[in-house]
């Protein structure tokens, strides 16, 4: 389990003191709605709807989403990741099923036994990698482990894109894993809370790390991309989407007034509003870190391949920039985690830089005044 910080969550407050808390970099929902998403709200604001998804920014934004990928698809809206990945994941499975994640992954660590609630006990097998990936050895070893009545039999394979560790599957990683599971006739369902950070970081198209790699099922997330509430899940097969509308319903999931989750999408899909504001955030990822492994003591843990840096400081380090009043997560494994989100401005991380460079010079003139 990650924490905001070493101190108890409930102390968390907006200010310390007399330091002002900064949540810059404590994570990607910490930023607002970006300009368009929310021009986009005033805008479904107008005048009346059909409810429940029956109206007409929901139909335009699921056809957008259908060209988007460039295949048929069928498109649901809900609330927030967890839903999104359990009530998929439920969709693929019986009780009595299992699904393959990696030991980091979000439906592991984070999501307090949804994936398993929602689909009546399946069980939660857990594969590693390096980096937060799952490897191909390592899910077969878990498919082929057991095939006896006795032991859940392996549904689905969960892969997040990117990972918890901010690493990104290849379309050739993906490709294989996927192999492997369809091999054994296996379903694959993809966490992509952060996937249009991986479309942008690579530059491929998005049906190139999803559908044409063998993903079954994507999670889409708009909260991290800078929409307010808005969570896409998208089945590439249309049968398996067969009632899930009522998955929707039943867990609390059907928004009366669809349009305001919906409608924001139309604004990033339509003139690709997001690609300018997560190339931001790529970028300045890469500028902080390029600059933080510099300073005496800090270590980068992963490769920088999206919006987060994780790093190891020293405990005094970390310490001092707690005091200042900086945010951020102390991540699975070890290490400190700072996300840039589409909101995050260079002077931001400038700001970071120099509260730890400040710190370091006095740690180092504190060890020449010792020496004397």
């Amino acid at each position: 389990m990650k924490h905001a910080s070493r101190r108890p969550a409930h102390s968390a407050s907006i200010s310390l003191g007399e330091v002002q808390a900064k949540y810059q970099f404590a994570s990607d929902n910490t930023a607002g709605i970006c300009p368009e998403a929310w021009t986009a709200m005033g805008k479904a604001n107008e005048g009346f709807e059909a409810s429940y998804g029956m109206d007409r920014h929901t139909e335009k934004a699921s056809d957008l989403f259908r060209t988007y990928f460039e295949t048929n698809c069928e498109v649901f809206f809900v609330f927030n990741g967890t839903a999104a990945n359990s009530l998929s994941l439920a969709s693929l499975c019986q009780s009595y099923h299992s699904v393959i994640a990696h030991d980091t992954s979000h439906v592991e660590t984070d999501e307090c036994g949804a994936p398993e609630f929602f689909s009546n006990g399946t069980k939660l097998l857990l594969g590693t990698g390096a980096g937060g990936k799952l490897a191909p050895a390592a899910v077969e070893a878990l498919i082929t482990k057991r095939q006896d009545i006795h032991y859940p039999r392996p549904r689905v394979l969960s892969l997040s894109q990117p990972t918890e560790l901010g690493t990104r599957y290849q379309p050739e990683e993906l490709k294989q894993l996927c192999t492997v599971a369809k091999k054994h006739g296996m379903r694959v369902h993809m966490d992509g809370a952060r996937f249009l950070l991986a479309v942008v970081s690579s530059g491929l198209s998005p049906k190139e790390l999803s559908w044409k790699a063998g993903v079954d099922v994507l999670c889409l997330g708009g909260t991290k991309a800078g929409i307010g509430l808005s969570e896409a899940v998208v089945f590439f097969d249309p049968e398996l989407a067969k009632e899930f509308d009522y998955r929707c319903k039943q867990a609390g999931q059907l928004a009366s007034k669809m349009r305001y989750l919906t409608a924001p999408w139309i604004s990033m899909l339509e003139n690709s509003a997001y690609e300018k504001y997560l190339r931001s955030a790529l970028g300045l990822a890469s500028f902080f870190a390029e600059r933080a492994v510099k300073i005496p003591g800090v270590r980068l843990l992963h490769p920088v391949e999206s919006n987060a840096v994780f790093l190891y400081l020293p405990d005094s380090m970390d310490l001092f920039l707690q005091q200042q009043g900086w945010k951020y997560y102390h991540f699975i494994g070890g290490g400190a985690r700072f996300m840039c989100s589409w909101q995050t401005q260079k002077e931001d991380v400038q700001a970071l830089l120099g509260d730890m460079t400040r710190y370091a010079a006095g740690l180092s003139q504190k060890s020449k005044s010792s020496e004397k």
